[in-house]
């Protein structure tokens, strides 16, 4: 199992990070609209890897026959490497080569907030929130934190009906 989790995590996580990044350099054209939409197409994309990686997994290791828990475990393995690595190329990009990449995310918050019509000391308690989690975005602990909730629940699917679809009994002899 370790060489089939190793390839298919390695190759997710390859594929997630060239996306990722070819996708970062579009972002200023498309808008955070559409950059999300794209990279939640990436993740899907790449996490379909778990299902194949699993495939192989029952078929070539295991005679063609897989429990769903071992499955599911297989699948868990895999993406936890393509998250590790998503993580880390986003840090890499980041820290790297883009610090303020966020800080028109931050401010498009604020202004949604200013724009809500909320009362005066809500409206500042808000921005002041905000603004808190902007300066906390500047620590890499907390950035990776923010970072791994965002492939992870894609990623827990894809592992999840996986295990669902690939489990078989193991043919008798």
């Amino acid at each position: 199992m370790k060489r089939i989790v190793l390839r298919y995590g390695f190759g997710s996580g390859l594929m997630i990070s060239a996306l990722m990044g070819c996708s970062m350099l579009l972002a200023h054209r498309i808008g955070p609209g559409y950059s999300m939409l794209i990279g939640y197409t990436i993740m899907v994309a790449s996490f379909l890897l778990v299902y194949f990686g699993v495939r192989s997994y029952r078929d070539t290791v295991l005679g063609g026959g897989i429990s769903f828990g071992r499955a599911l475990g297989c699948g868990l393995l895999i993406m936890l490497i393509t998250t590790i690595c998503y993580v880390g190329s986003w840090e890499v990009m980041y820290f790297g080569f883009m610090p303020h990449f966020m800080d028109g995310y931050f401010a498009a918050q604020i202004r949604h907030l200013e724009a809500s019509g909320l009362d005066a000391g809500t409206l500042a308690r808000r921005v002041a929130a905000t603004r808190r989690s902007q300066e906390m975005y500047q620590n890499p602990l907390v950035n990776m934190a923010y970072t791994v909730v965002e492939p992870l629940p894609v990623g827990l699917l894809f592992a999840v009906l996986s295990a669902a679809v690939l489990r078989r009994k193991p043919a008798s002899a």
